[in-house]
């Protein structure tokens, strides 16, 4: 009889401590969980972070603090704002959205063919077309970047000297005024303008203007584009086709939907 009551006895112990093992703490009765903790450590570890005992202490402690202020929020009857419920109504349709959207791009990835695909169609969009080692000169006024031209034109050997002691752009003044390589594109319409219309070595007749100011331009030198490698712009060509999926998707949702 002894021993069994010995028994009992270990077995009402034991059953506390295997539930206590799973209730990490609690907060005025209310119970936080291992489960609760594992499954906020796998969503961190989702967006970048390394799970690791700190960051489950972290976690843990994050845990009760908002169980501590949610209490305090229903006790004080906050919850039932209509503008609360507005906001956690916002959140939960925010969720699902991006639940929806992540299970969709599981479900339909973008594959490596897709990859090889775009990249050859960027690449042969960019045939043909040129970059540009580009020098100028800023100023803020017309007569200022005239008379500096008349200078450069009588000794074309000033331009680096007197872009560093006059031009107004302090990326490239120090340079002498030089932009280095890049597509016309890379400039404002009316600077790209005068770009494409200029020849290796050659230089503006006159002065043009931007937002900016008022620009003496030289292309040192032109090159075809220099198309990067598939490795190198992979992860890039990746996104932008994840996100063409998921535009049309919704689309294809949004079309569906009957909405009077």
């Amino acid at each position: 009889m002894k021993r069994i009551i010995m028994l009992a006895a270990a077995c009402a112990v034991a059953l506390p401590a295997f539930a206590f093992a799973q209730t990490v703490a609690t907060v005025n009765g209310k119970s936080i969980t291992q489960k609760n903790v594992d499954e906020f450590v796998k969503l961190l570890v989702t967006q970048g972070a390394t799970d690791s005992p700190q960051l489950r202490d972290q976690v843990k402690e994050e845990l009760i603090n908002r169980q501590i202020f949610v209490q305090a929020a229903e006790k004080e009857g906050v919850a039932k704002e209509a503008s609360v419920q507005t906001e956690i109504e916002l959140a939960r349709q925010g969720i699902l959205v991006r639940a929806l959207m992540n299970d969709y791009l599981a479900k339909h990835p973008v594959t490596d063919a897709q990859v090889q695909a775009q990249y050859d169609l960027l690449k042969q969009q960019q045939a043909g077309k040129l970059e540009y080692d580009v020098s100028h000169i800023l100023v803020k006024d017309e007569k200022t970047a005239d008379d500096l031209l008349a200078q450069i034109k009588a000794d074309p050997k000033k331009f680096a000297d007197l872009a560093k002691k006059n031009s107004q752009d302090p990326g490239s003044a120090g340079n002498g005024g030089d932009l280095g390589w890049a597509p016309a594109t890379n400039y404002v319409p009316t600077f790209a303008d005068a770009v494409t219309k200029l020849k290796k070595g050659e230089m503006v007749d006159k002065p043009v203007q931007t937002q900016y100011g008022w620009h003496i331009i030289k292309v040192n030198d032109t090159r075809a584009v220099q198309f990067p490698p598939i490795d190198q712009v992979k992860p890039q060509i990746q996104e932008m086709l994840r996100q063409q999926v998921l535009a049309d998707y919704q689309k294809k949702l949004h079309d569906a939907a009957k909405i009077k």
